[in-house]
């Protein structure tokens, strides 16, 4: 087998240095130079420049060298990094029809998509089932407030099967909730720039796609993708379906075969795009308010002045409340969720800024360099949510949500948006102490396609009796 796989790699650098002798000799003088950035070696280019973790900020670093574009060159694949917010906008944007290098089925997939949760007036429909959701969650939280990440994740799943199809989820272990997380931690691993060396190489795809590992996490997507839809087919074959995404689409119509794959696939990714992403960002505002306890109560104030202390906040209140809006603008903007941004591939050789990008080009967003920019964002390393606000006749800073791109920002923001203000109105999150010594939490966020806090221990205490009746509040659909 070693022998084999030495022949493999022998084979490819030949390949390789063959490849790169017949371009140097016979192909096209390129129109212009390529963005500038780190130099590479003949044959190989930046190969041993691309990090494996945490890729952002090396692109970020580099950034600051060459450019708010850069180029890097790995065994022949480029690849262009885009590090503003400008250089993101007038490519993935205004030339979104040559920078997004993959089908657009617009009737049935994105039209379908937008019309369920592409914007906030969309996602209004489902401010209910958000509700019930988290306020199941404070009771959980109440009851065992150390599993803080695993009631969050359960809940963040809870509202997305439920808009998504239909399902309501068991209080603990439930069966989807769990197939559906181990499918986001793999699509997460797979996404992070650098870690498989197939997304710069495709013909290495031969090798990683007869491994135990390819094969595991293609099952577990499969099972992901046609579990919960035959659920939702069988409730509406028995008259019983709740109204759901796959349940609008699906009810009183015949799809053809490539409509119900369509219809199958755009559900699953309503998931995809919000459940991983809300769970990261919810865990960061409780880190978050363990970290900056100024920060905490003001958020309280607001919502005591605003809401009371007779009842829970809920989604009419949104508009009353700007503290508590900022602050989860700073959450999304201080833990960028999805830091190395969504590549994209370019279809067509252009010219941006007197750059030449070539056909083929992955394109990468670098969304957490964008969010910590000192230019746009005053000393972005701090958690300051009077940022969003008006200071002193200054406007509020730039709105970090138009920096994320993708269908599920409104459905994910709603989440965190009413999680947020629903905690902080019964709960007091604060650092442990252990042995007498009180405990400061780490801020180190993790790789990977989707960041997440590091775990960390922090008190979360209900703030009186009232609040303990406020939780234990019966709560149904």
């Amino acid at each position: 087998m070693l022998i084999f796989t030495s022949v493999i790699w022998l084979d490819l650098c030949l390949a390789s240095a063959a490849a790169y002798m017949v371009k140097q000799l016979f192909g096209k003088k390129n129109p212009a130079p390529y963005p500038p950035g780190p130099p590479g070696w003949p044959l190989v280019g930046n190969i041993a420049d691309i990090p494996h973790n945490k890729a952002w900020l090396t692109f970020a670093k580099w950034g600051k060298k060459y450019g708010d574009i850069l180029h890097v060159d790995v065994l022949g694949r480029h690849i262009i990094v885009l590090n503003s917010v400008k250089a993101a906008m007038e490519l993935l944007d205004k030339k979104s029809s040559i920078y997004s290098d993959r089908p657009v089925f617009t009737m049935s997939g994105e039209l379908n998509i937008y019309r369920v949760i592409g914007s906030r007036t969309a996602v209004n429909v489902y401010e209910p089932s958000e509700e019930i959701e988290v306020r199941r969650f404070l009771k959980r939280v109440f009851a065992q407030p150390e599993q803080l990440d695993a009631h969050i994740r359960h809940t963040a799943g809870a509202i997305i099967l439920r808009i998504s199809y239909g399902y309501e989820v068991k209080d603990n272990n439930d069966p989807f909730v769990d197939l559906v997380g181990r499918a986001m931690h793999h699509l997460s691993q797979a996404g992070d720039t650098g870690a498989f060396m197939v997304d710069i190489m495709p013909c290495g795809f031969l090798v990683l796609d007869s491994s135990a590992l390819a094969r595991e996490w293609r099952q577990t997507l499969k099972e992901t993708v046609d579990a919960p839809y035959k659920f939702a087919k069988d409730q509406i074959a028995a008259g019983i379906a709740p109204m759901s995404y796959a349940s609008n689409l699906l009810k009183g119509r015949t799809l053809s075969a490539e409509e119900d794959h369509m219809v199958k696939w755009s559900a699953q990714s309503l998931y995809a795009g919000g459940a991983d992403t809300t769970v990261s960002t919810i865990y960061s505002i409780f880190l978050a308010m363990t970290l900056f306890p100024n920060v905490q109560k003001k958020a309280q104030a607001e919502i005591d002045a605003v809401v009371g202390t007779d009842r829970l906040p809920s989604f009419a209140d949104r508009d009353s409340l700007p503290y508590i809006e900022a602050l989860v603008k700073e959450s999304l903007r201080w833990n960028v969720v999805v830091p190395a941004g969504v590549v994209h591939c370019v279809s067509e050789d252009d010219i941006y800024d007197g750059y030449y990008i070539p056909k083929g080009s992955m394109i990468m967003p670098n969304i957490w360099s964008m969010l910590n920019d000192p230019q746009t964002y005053a000393n972005p390393s701090q958690f300051n949510p009077e940022r969003f606000l008006d200071n002193d006749g200054r406007g509020p800073e730039r709105e970090p949500r138009t920096i994320s791109f993708g269908f599920g920002i409104h459905l994910a923001d709603a989440s965190i948006w009413i999680s947020t203000v629903m905690s902080l109105a019964v709960f007091d999150i604060s650092k442990i102490v252990e042995n007498g010594v009180e405990q400061t939490p780490e801020v180190d966020f993790s790789s990977g396609l989707v960041s997440h806090p590091k775990p960390f221990k922090c008190s979360i205490k209900p703030r009186s009796a009232k609040a303990i009746e406020l939780i234990q509040q019966d709560v149904n659909y």
